[in-house]
């Protein structure tokens, strides 16, 4: 990480101890409540194949076992069903307020939260993702930083969490970046990888890890530099949201039509990595991160931005970083132009105006 551009401070001091984290478990117990109740409301409108998925990873988060083992397939199968029994019991209850220093607290406070428990060594966070989804979680604070009037919080080992878990999100001005996710979002890369043919982005961004020699070393090694990636993007987020303004935010909390709002935010993420993310990581030359993003470059950013994809192809069999680096400036214009634009069209008639981006959605007609 570039430590010229940041304030950095270790809380190895804080690492949460035994009395902490039984001091705290009335906290735990509430947070992990409140993510089951979101888990209720929203988890089964997911495909099956994602929910079947997601479930595998949670399941081996709560019972403690670590990547790459397999869970036991028997025992997956009764967790599940036992989690859903939970979840229809839970589906109608309100989110809890949470105890933290003698004080109880709305559980989208995590502000508030953080101030009481970053002395403990936890950090909590709290937010709307989505389709409108609640998120929690609370976990171990392995550091903070500040960069260009940004505050991050970077968690480690996880002690209450929902089954969408985000690596990284921006709340309220806060990254808050989560390496345990991080670490579990690899090797799912790397278990759905498992088996097909080893070229391409993904092999690019193992190889520079020793990914071959030790896959445990190399999953440790790339978790701190994507995490670093990750925090890259959501800066650059944070350039978009000053960029857009609030009322951006405030757009996609009222689409009720999904298509809107996946383009509307594959249209932001695209603004944030082509001003923020990309450009950075090839100034640094931290080609490995580069390659790592490209392999995850799909669905709807991917489709609106085919010529990013010729891009890296023409890079990769010898093409300069300038190349590259025009293209990425390209974007960002593009980017920019396009987000004002469809949020001009919300503004002006809110409904019809949803349902235009809907359409845009659908008709791939902002592409680059």
């Amino acid at each position: 990480m570039a430590k010229d551009q940041m304030l950095l401070v270790s809380t190895d001091a804080h690492s949460s101890t035994d009395d902490t984290l039984s001091e705290l478990q009335p906290l735990i117990t509430a947070v992990q409540r409140n993510c089951d109740i979101a888990d209720a409301r929203h988890a089964q409108s997911m495909t099956l194949c994602t929910y079947l998925l997601e479930m595998r990873e949670y399941f081996r988060w709560e019972q403690g076992i670590a990547p790459p083992q397999a869970p036991p397939r028997a025992a997956l199968g009764r967790w599940i069903a036992a989690r859903e029994a939970l979840w229809n019991e839970l589906e109608d209850e309100d989110f809890a307020r949470l105890p933290v220093a003698g004080n109880w607290f709305d559980p989208f406070a995590s502000g508030k939260i953080n101030r009481q428990l970053i002395e403990q060594g936890m950090v909590y966070g709290a937010g709307i993702g989505r389709f409108q989804r609640p998120q929690f979680f609370l976990g171990a604070l392995l550091q903070r930083e500040l960069r260009d009037g940004v505050g991050i919080l970077v968690a480690g080992r996880e002690y209450a969490r929902d089954l969408s878990a985000a690596p990284a999100a921006l709340r309220q001005g806060t990254v808050y970046l989560r390496q345990d996710v991080v670490s579990r979002m690899l090797w799912e890369k790397v278990e759905a990888w498992d088996g097909q043919p080893k070229d391409g982005a993904l092999r690019r961004a193992l190889a520079p890890h020793g990914f071959d020699a030790d896959q445990g070393a190399a999953i440790a090694r790339m978790t701190e530099t994507e995490s670093e990636a990750l925090i890259l993007h959501e800066l650059g987020e944070h350039q978009a949201g000053v960029l857009l303004g609030a009322e951006w935010e405030e757009m996609l909390a009222a689409f009720s039509d999904r298509r809107a709002e996946i383009l509307c935010r594959a249209v932001r993420d695209l603004l944030a990595d082509c001003r923020s993310t990309l450009p950075t990581l090839l100034a640094r030359r931290a080609y490995g991160s580069l390659h790592f993003w490209f392999a995850n470059f799909d669905g709807m950013r991917r489709a609106l931005l085919p010529s990013l994809s010729d891009a890296y192809r023409l890079w990769c069999d010898g093409g300069d970083d300038a190349a590259l680096a025009k293209q990425l400036a390209r974007g960002a214009a593009h980017w920019q132009e396009v987000a004002q634009r469809l949020l001009a069209l919300y503004q002006e008639d809110n409904r019809a105006g949803e349902a235009t981006i809907a359409a845009l959605a659908d008709a791939k007609a902002l592409a680059l």
